[in-house]
């Protein structure tokens, strides 16, 4: 099973059809996953922490000022405590995993809604522990057997998130030039497979810091990266371009 990285965007996504058209396209193209392990933006927390692992776990609609309905939506995927018992056997003993009855929340849940609308595969959210890159890459390594047994990981960020610095924002609005240029850097230095210039962002990325004024959105891409298999070859672009001129790019690594 391959690892993905993917901006998982705003609630409007959801009505979004030509983003939400290729987040569906990508599950389309992949194996079907027997669980899915997500690690979202919008949960940091040290140690290590799980989602609720019930079935129909409550969502978390952790965004503001959107149109109702989005606040009413639901995501009633299967119990997954297996996983849970999987990803916390994969830990150092002096690493211990806590468990947690937090739902999902918007960075797993709205592309979920997208990818696999059914709802019928256990998944399960883990906490981002530390924005330290090679911390995150080894966390990443340590997932990677899960890769084998047909367990989906999936980094769910925005590769470009300066939304303070936006001045227009519909959803096709030229891009800045700080997002267009992180992103084509972020680009190559994937295409080149250079990990010390991508851990390096905040000091060697054009654009920094108005691409990323808080990290948060990028750093789930090191979890992907670090559960890569063939980590000497570049990963896949799945998706690129622009939403309200933050980049949308999307990689798979095999």
């Amino acid at each position: 099973m391959p690892a993905l990285y993917i901006g998982h965007g705003a609630p409007m996504l959801l009505d979004d059809p030509i983003w939400s058209g290729e987040l569906a396209q990508i599950a389309k193209d992949l194996p079907r996953p027997k669980a899915i392990l997500i690690v979202s933006a919008h949960w940091e927390s040290a140690p290590i922490t799980l989602s609720n692992v019930q079935a129909n776990a409550p969502l978390v609609y952790d965004f503001y000022g959107f149109d109702q309905k989005y606040y009413e939506m639901t995501y009633n995927s299967p119990e997954a405590t297996t996983l849970a018992q999987k990803v916390a056997a994969l830990m150092p003993a002096n690493e211990p995993i806590h468990q947690s009855n937090r739902g999902l929340d918007h960075g797993a849940w709205i592309p979920l809604k997208i990818m696999y609308p059914d709802a019928d595969i256990p998944v399960l959210q883990m906490s981002m522990p530390t924005s330290n890159p090679y911390l995150l890459m080894e966390l990443g390594k340590r997932l990677q057997p899960l890769r084998d047994e047909g367990i989906l990981i999936i980094g769910s960020g925005f590769m470009t998130h300066g939304l303070p610095y936006l001045r227009n924002w519909s959803i096709n609005a030229d891009a800045p030039t700080w997002s267009s240029d992180f992103d084509q850097w972020a680009a190559e230095a994937m295409a080149t497979g250079d990990i010390d210039e991508l851990a390096n962002f905040k000091s060697k990325a054009p654009g920094m810091p108005y691409a990323h004024p808080t990290v948060e959105h990028f750093t789930p891409l090191f979890i992907t990266l670090g559960a890569s298999q063939t980590p000497d070859l570049a990963p896949k672009t799945l998706i690129e371009g622009y939403f309200m001129g933050l980049s949308k790019r999307s990689i798979m690594v095999s």
